[in-house]
């Protein structure tokens, strides 16, 4: 697709830890996680090709290339074209995916910018007096709140949200609870009256919390001791409350009105005096209720984004590391030649090569460990270093496989690996030992395999290991590929399968073919395996 240059747009990129300022040029500007993009996002969910930026004059538009998981414009899916404003957050394949939102210094884009911060929100509530109304302080709380969605706010709207409301009811007590992962109600923060912290829940009346979580209804007794006997639990006798309220905190469902979710509770009570709520009518619980859920909803999501933004950098340092380790240089040889590359499908790869040269021979290897992730990418950079200790040693190659398997096995953490390790010499002397992996591809003068095959190694303990040998002819090509090339599927399911590598005009594909052939077989299917392939011509 040709490319035409455009009025420089700046864009805010969200990427787990990162945030960085980024600025097209020319249009379209490709986005994806493949390297040949404008903007490589390593993310899961993120397809091969995944959209497009557009420029169009003072316009921008956001274009989806039929990505797997698709892309999002303020939390709605956006298929197709889309435009796109400066107060626009587009996600790629996750709503908790990388984002984008036009910068504030983008030239010939107005955004608002806001820079009010909780402190300021909170100094300018107003204050409630005799003649003043309580609702409309709420609801400005509210209105307020919903503008900040900075994770390390949470403690603080948590806190203004009791406050507030202690002194809206006149109670002595209030506690927020939030529904864990178990789906128990566990306490958030609790204060009292005087804005003292409170973490004793003995005392409150737990009979009062269950019946309005059971029933998703509020539960109010203003006096205990005139309410019916049938109304008080054997909690509020046995702490002498005299005032209870809870209040569920339900989070409507999209698309279903009726229906709603119990994130948590909101339980107020006085032990010392009854209740007062002339000036608290439905409407002020309804909005306490509805408004409530939506902070504590967004309390939630911005913990578990400090969450994700924390292993996303653990990862981008995992993922940095790797990609270091698998900067190998290929020596310059005047009798062989070697390329390698390795995709991971997520930011860490279960994949990895190394290419050893001792001034006597080539040795090459290729491992792909079981699993995926980070667990994966440690047992790699691992077993690299082990591999690469070996091979410099001048080890034989069925030592190397014994070592590597007793290693592993030693270790007890329920991984295998396949590997093809090659080890070619001037002469045109091939050893090779393949454990487990797809057997490697010999292209002279036809497509032929090297099958001496043997176990993975770390798969069953005191298993043995056999190398094959092969006399290179000048002009011969091996090819060494995971599985994550073979198996690659297409949108029907199929498999781009061995068979595609022995065809006649794949002897003379390069890195770069071979690598786009996958892809466009796989089309907008994101991978999910880690593709790496090996290059060694012998020239002889």
């Amino acid at each position: 697709m040709s490319t035409t240059n455009a009025a420089p747009v700046s864009f805010l990129l969200t990427d787990g830890a990162t945030r960085r300022t980024i600025t097209i040029e020319h249009s379209p500007f490709t986005i994806g996680r493949l390297p040949e993009n404008d903007l490589v996002l390593a993310h899961p969910f993120v397809s091969r090709r995944h959209a497009d930026l557009i420029v169009e004059g003072d316009r921008c538009y956001i274009a989806d290339q039929a990505s797997r998981h698709g892309t999002f414009i303020n939390g709605q899916p956006a298929p197709g074209r889309q435009a796109i404003g400066g107060n626009d957050v587009i996600h790629f394949g996750a709503l908790d995916g990388p984002s984008l939102r036009i910068s504030v210094e983008s030239s010939g884009v107005d955004v608002p910018h806001d820079t009010s911060t909780l402190r300021d929100i909170i100094e300018q509530i107003p204050e409630v007096n005799a003649s003043g109304n309580a609702l409309d302080k709420l609801r400005w709380f509210f209105e307020s709140a919903r503008k900040l969605n900075t994770s390390d706010a949470v403690d603080q709207i948590l806190a203004a949200l009791l406050d507030t409301t202690l002194q809206l009811t006149q109670v002595e007590r209030g506690y927020v609870f939030l529904r864990n992962e178990a789906g128990e109600m566990a306490l958030a923060l609790g204060r009292d009256d005087k804005g003292e912290a409170l973490t004793d829940q003995s005392t409150l009346s737990h009979g009062a919390m269950r019946q309005a979580v059971n029933t998703s209804n509020e539960f109010i007794v203003t006096d205990t001791l005139s309410a019916d006997p049938e109304t008080r639990s054997a909690s509020m006798v046995a702490h002498s409350i005299r005032s209870v309220i809870c209040i569920p905190l339900r989070k409507r469902r999209p698309g279903a009105a009726k229906e709603s979710e119990l994130l948590g509770l909101l339980y107020l009570d006085s032990r010392l005096r009854p209740g007062s709520l002339t000036q608290i009518d439905n409407d002020l619980l309804r909005t306490i209720a509805t408004d409530a859920a939506a902070l504590i909803d967004n309390a939630q999501l911005a913990v578990s984004e400090e969450r994700e933004r924390v292993y996303r950098q653990e990862m981008n340092i995992a993922a940095e590391i790797q990609r270091g380790l698998m900067t190998v240089r290929p020596p310059t040889l005047t009798w062989a030649k070697v390329a390698a590359r390795s995709v991971p499908c997520r930011e860490c790869g279960g994949d990895f090569f190394d290419i050893i040269e001792d001034g006597e021979a080539l040795a090459v290897v290729v491992t792909d460990i079981s699993g995926k992730g980070i667990s994966a990418a440690i047992l790699g950079a691992t077993l690299q270093g082990l591999m690469y200790s070996l091979l410099v040693a001048r080890q034989p190659l069925d030592t190397i496989a014994e070592i590597v398997n007793r290693y592993i096995c030693s270790k007890n953490i329920e991984k295998y690996a396949t590997m093809a390790v090659l080890r070619i010499s001037p002469n045109g002397h091939l050893e090779y030992i393949n454990c487990g992996h797809v057997p490697p591809f010999l292209y002279s003068g036809g497509c032929s395999r090297l099958t001496e095959s043997n176990l993975p190694v770390g798969l069953i303990e005191g298993a043995s290991f056999s190398s094959g040998t092969v006399q290179l002819q000048p002009g011969a090509r091996v090819l060494i590929v995971t599985d994550g090339v073979t198996e690659a599927s297409a949108p029907n399911g199929d498999f781009y399968g061995e068979p595609r590598l022995t065809a006649p005009e794949f002897e003379n594909l390069t890195l770069d073919d071979i690598f786009s052939s996958v892809e466009l077989f796989a089309g907008s299917l994101a991978a999910d395996d880690d593709c790496t392939v090996m290059d060694v011509r012998y020239l002889g």
